[in-house]
């Protein structure tokens, strides 16, 4: 492999906001937050929407997860005869 071309292979903790379920693993993908581990070390920290622990698929349960205020906004775009012919 060529040198310093290659993102840094770390230990990371990805952490699921909605159910707020935490993974150990390893990554290249960077952080500015940290968090202390069980074993007692500090380790980067990211964040994800969903993760296998609050998916639909892996838990047999639906969810509805709206972290964006999506259909607010779409109501708030459209309201108000946006459709009404002229």
């Amino acid at each position: 492999m060529k040198k310093d071309i290659h993102p840094e292979y770390r230990t990371v903790v990805f952490k699921d906001v909605s159910d707020g379920a935490q993974f150990l693993t390893k990554s290249t993908v960077t952080s500015k937050e940290t968090v202390t581990w069980e074993d007692g070390n500090d380790y980067p920290l990211v964040k994800v929407d969903i993760s296998s622990a609050s998916h639909p698929f892996f838990t047999g349960k639906q969810k509805f997860v709206d972290a964006a205020g999506r259909v607010e906004k779409f109501n708030r775009k459209f309201a108000g005869g946006y459709f009404s012919k002229k």
